[in-house]
């Protein structure tokens, strides 16, 4: 995948588990990992410069979230504990939360950023810019036999 454009992608149906909630019954392969809790997320990009927000709201991101790279891949994770206090009523999500976004081009190991304001994770990655690709010829080295078929 090469240019500046990211992929698009949107759920032919984006707001099933919305309407149904969570007593909605699971079917097979509906959810793979049925605890683990898709994370909304924004890209952008810039010169140079890509950028993630993740909606993750009542995280202490010093303990719960967890970001890695690795090649052009990058993955935000989180953990959510639930309060041991007794509730009427809860429409909050806890669990594990992931996501993993790939770029259209290797991750620098120096050139990534991360920081959490009201809810809101932001990932700042610095791209390196594309290097041309320039063709070269590759010499094909004649070897001769000795009739046995060894060199």
């Amino acid at each position: 995948m090469s240019g500046s454009q990211m992929e698009r992608r949107r759920s032919l149906f984006p707001d099933l588990v919305d309407w149904f909630g969570t007593d909605f019954p699971r079917f097979p392969m509906w959810r793979p990992m049925p605890h683990v809790h898709p994370i909304p997320i924004e890209v952008t990009s810039q010169e140079r410069q890509y950028t993630l927000r993740a909606e993750l709201p009542g995280m202490d991101p010093a303990k719960d979230i967890n970001i890695t790279v690795e090649g052009d891949t990058l993955t935000v994770s989180a953990e959510h504990a639930e309060s041991k206090e007794e509730k009427d009523h809860s429409e909050f999500r806890y669990g594990s939360f992931h996501r993993t976004v790939r770029l259209p081009a290797q991750i620098p190991p120096d050139g990534v950023e991360a920081e959490y304001e009201d809810g809101i994770l932001t990932v700042r990655v610095a791209m390196e810019p594309e290097t041309a690709e320039t063709a070269r010829t590759i010499p094909v080295k004649r070897t001769t036999t000795n009739g046995r078929g060894e060199p």
